[in-house]
């Protein structure tokens, strides 16, 4: 199915704050009352530390509890609400990559936020080190995305022959194996339009497409295929690129770090698991941890509160974030918690 980039009669009228660029935004998702509430409010501070022009927004699901949605408030994020999105029901012969994959679908309400005219996604296990505003810039009617390496996913028929499209030469792909896979964007970062009719072709052709391991990365790569333009790597670099294609890296010219190798997310980093131990991996850790702590890149200086039920909850120190609940969570949804969020004037 091709991808709705305009409306579905072929034409789409731009708002002249649009063609201004004057709504475009950082966004990334989050779910659960885990300890990913971390990386998010490290990533807002990353990007003001770059002193990027433009808000981070967060699509916030209704199990993000109270405590944790005035820690990213308090970090200046722009929270939006979204509803779940049910994932297809998948193989138990096939299964997920990883178990907490089946919720990224609800990401793709990203697509619903027709109020900003472009949009770049981070997850939140990123961290911006050099501003990337340019990103938004990029000629209009693509997703942009910095291709992925395979030379990690044992699962796949890629993994199996020695083919990587980090090194295309090093290893052809078979004829006996048909047509080479397309171009294969990593889903942790992407440049993107948002367009309800992008949403809802999105999720029609979850319906009629058959669930992968690789959750909604995998559909967006099919859906988004013949749009695909991909980036350099300076706009994600994933962390196992360093020891799986060190030749492809200059870590002095990267922009965004990709925390996304075992034992990798800074805010659980011991150095313990397999790489970990790199001294390259624990600079990038170090400069993470220095951008969370820097008490001058926080939006509002003091506590925030909520009026909940008819009581006030105070957000707590910014360090003092909840103990990681998300292995305990995957096995329910709690209740949406509401409330005013009462930001001071500065």
């Amino acid at each position: 199915m091709a991808p709705v980039q305009n409306h579905p009669n072929g034409t789409y009228k731009v708002s002249k704050a649009a063609e201004k660029g004057e709504n475009k935004a950082f966004v990334t998702f989050l779910g659960g009352g885990g300890d990913y509430v971390k990386g998010v409010v490290g990533l807002a501070k990353g990007l003001r530390k770059v002193n990027s022009a433009f808000p981070l927004v967060v699509a916030v699901l209704p199990d993000v509890p109270q405590e944790h949605r005035l820690l990213m408030v308090q970090s200046g994020c722009i929270l939006k609400d979204i509803d779940w999105v049910q994932p297809p029901k998948m193989d138990k012969s096939i299964g997920w990559a990883h178990e907490h994959f089946a919720i990224n679908y609800s990401k793709l309400r990203i697509f619903q936020f027709e109020e900003y005219s472009r949009m770049v996604y981070f997850d939140g296990d990123i961290q911006v080190y050099g501003n990337v505003d340019e990103l938004f810039e990029l000629p209009n009617g693509h997703l942009y995305g910095v291709l992925d390496c395979f030379c990690e996913w044992h699962h796949s028929p890629q993994y199996k022959i020695g083919y990587c499209q980090q090194c295309p030469d090093r290893v052809q792909w078979p004829a006996g194996m048909g047509q080479p896979p397309s171009s294969y964007f990593n889903a942790g970062m992407f440049v993107f339009e948002p367009r309800q009719a992008t949403y809802d072709d999105l999720i029609n052709t979850i319906k009629v497409t058959p669930p992968s391991s690789f959750a909604e990365q995998d559909l967006l790569n099919l859906y988004f295929r013949s749009i695909f333009k991909p980036i350099p790597p300076i706009y994600n670099l994933l962390l196992p690129m360093l020891w799986t294609h060190p030749e492809n890296v200059e870590l002095d010219k990267v922009k965004v770090v990709h925390f996304c190798a075992n034992g990798s997310k800074p805010w659980r980093y011991t150095g313990k698991d397999e790489n970990m131990d790199r001294e390259d991996v624990k600079m990038l850790v170090k400069k993470w941890w220095d951008i969370y702590n820097d008490e001058s890149l926080v939006s509002y200086k003091k506590p925030l509160t909520a009026n909940v039920g008819g009581k006030f909850v105070q957000t707590p120190e910014l360090k003092l974030v909840p103990k990681d609940l998300s292995d305990k969570e995957k096995r329910g949804l709690r209740p949406m918690v509401t409330g005013v969020v009462k930001v001071p004037v500065s």
